[in-house]
């Protein structure tokens, strides 16, 4: 499985809660979005573009039918507490946090 096939899945489960409660409500539904990434890195951006998209295809449209507060950690690992606090006093009803995961093999 390619990276971009597994985003897509990612996100794709992600958005599941939601697709199920699509049309079930007027109110719109706000969505947090944290990651460690910097805001300038494509890679980041690419994860929110990629969920973002998933969310449209499943009938979720920003700005109508769901608001997405996006956090970016910029790679500062001590920022992240503050910056998850922030969107929880937001009381999304979805929390997506999205990480670069290193491993790294000592020989």
């Amino acid at each position: 499985m390619s990276r971009r096939e597994f985003i897509k899945l990612i996100c794709g489960l992600a958005a599941w809660p939601l697709a199920a409660r699509a049309q079930q409500s007027d109110h719109m539904r706000r969505i947090a979005y944290l990651t460690t990434g910097d805001e300038n890195d494509p890679e980041p951006q690419g994860w929110l573009a990629n969920f973002k998209r998933s969310l449209r295809e499943t009938g979720w449209i920003e700005g109508r039918d769901v608001r997405i507060d996006v956090r970016f950690g910029g790679g500062d690992s001590n920022l992240l507490p503050r910056l998850a606090k922030e969107l929880i006093q937001l009381q999304p009803d979805v929390i997506l946090a999205a990480t670069r995961c290193t491993v790294r093999v000592r020989s």
